[in-house]
């Protein structure tokens, strides 16, 4: 799905779906996630030792394949902002946000990047621009960038209206991991604890016409995710997906040969 069709599916109310990119490398990986049936992917820079060099490369495989390509930055910060977008991602993730000062800073460079220094706060602050044809020619540079703030702390989810009134929000990402330890119950998902803050930025951030997104690793979790709401669906990770996989089809030919063995020793015995 291309950013342009995914926003205005997301803008109309429907569901997309994606996945992290945590192990991937390689460029070779293009001709398996075509088919795969995803309408976005995650390249993770938060967790994952990237250049931007290798983000470049795939966010370029990616939309090759009709896959939006988002990509998480290290850090809540704009100048990497400025770099996912220079790298031709169309989404930007921004993980572990909790002041409008950070939130303000990523959103506008997110908006009006290249703009930099006194031209982008006044474009922020007073919503002036050099001209009109600037405006014209950033508002179409950027029609398809979006940006994916995260909530994933218990003083980000009490600052969560102060963040949202900011403005130009496109998505909200909550890291269960993050927030359930935020909340003193560290992975405890079925927490109702952890429910609760989950369903509650889910029905704020609808209020406002904003998506949700909560990155599960199981398919229980994710349909729990969805079913409180979540609408950008992101399920698990390449690594994580192709090692059940792997497990599942490896499991299922021992089983197999071990019934095998199984009969063909039970022939013998009776011979």
């Amino acid at each position: 799905m291309n950013p342009i069709k995914l926003k205005r599916t997301l803008k109309s109310g429907g569901h997309v779906f994606g996945c992290m990119l945590s192990q991937m490398a390689s460029t070779r990986f293009g001709p398996v996630l075509a088919g795969s049936t995803l309408d976005y992917a995650v390249i993770d820079a938060e967790h994952g030792s990237r250049g931007r060099a290798e983000i470049q490369q795939l966010t370029g495989m990616l939309r090759h394949a009709d896959i939006t390509p988002i990509v998480r930055v290290p850090v809540p910060k704009a100048e990497w902002v400025a770099m996912a977008l220079d790298a031709g991602t169309a989404g930007v993730l921004v993980p572990y946000c909790e002041t409008v000062d950070e939130v303000q800073a990523v959103v506008a460079t997110a908006r009006w990047h290249p703009l930099k220094g006194e031209n982008l706060i006044r474009a922020v602050r007073d919503n002036v621009l050099p001209s009109p044809a600037t405006r014209k020619y950033l508002r179409n540079r950027r029609k398809e960038s979006f940006i994916i703030i995260g909530i994933e702390s218990e003083p980000a989810h009490a600052n969560l209206d102060a963040i949202l009134d900011v403005g130009g929000i496109d998505g909200i990402f909550i890291g269960p991991n993050d927030m359930s330890t935020s909340l003193g119950i560290p992975d405890d998902y079925a927490n109702k604890k952890y429910q609760r803050v989950i369903k509650d930025i889910i029905v704020r951030c609808a209020a406002r016409g904003i998506p949700v997104m909560v990155h599960q690793q199981t398919i229980d979790t994710s349909t729990r995710a969805i079913q409180l709401g979540a609408r950008f669906v992101l399920h698990s990770s390449d690594g994580r997906m192709l090692q059940r996989i792997i497990q599942d089809d490896m499991n299922a030919l021992r089983k197999a040969a071990g019934s095998t063995v199984a009969a063909i020793r039970d022939t013998v015995e009776t011979a």
